[in-house]
């Protein structure tokens, strides 16, 4: 059964300055294993990566329906990729299963999130 879903967007543009700015952001946002991965990459893929794990957090608190805070905090939350590239999200806040999708193209990122018990 369908207990939850969530969708968010942002922009690329945004999330590239942050990327600019430096790692501050992401080692906030990101799990240890996120950031990792998010180390390894370059350029727009790093943009659309962190803005991804971004926005798959925020949509699965809209899901949830807490919204990111006290209950559901950024770590919470995390989205790694299977041996195929798929992402895949787990999270220690929601005991069931958890269906992610991202998309992006040069505009926004876009991310859903369906929970299911």
């Amino acid at each position: 059964m369908i207990v939850g879903v969530g969708i968010d967007a942002v922009e690329v543009e945004r999330v590239a300055k942050i990327v600019a700015k430096g790692d501050n952001f992401a080692k906030r946002a990101l799990t240890p294993k996120e950031f990792a991965q998010y180390q390894k990459l370059q350029g727009k893929r790093k943009v659309e990566y962190l803005g991804g794990r971004f926005s798959i957090k925020e949509a699965f608190s809209k899901a949830m329906g807490t919204g990111l805070g006290k209950s559901l905090g950024l770590q919470d939350v995390e989205t790694l990729w299977d041996d195929l590239g798929h992402p895949v999200t787990t999270s220690s806040k929601f005991n069931g299963k958890i269906f992610p999708s991202i998309t992006h193209d040069n505009h926004e990122i876009i991310t859903l999130i369906v929970l299911e018990k």
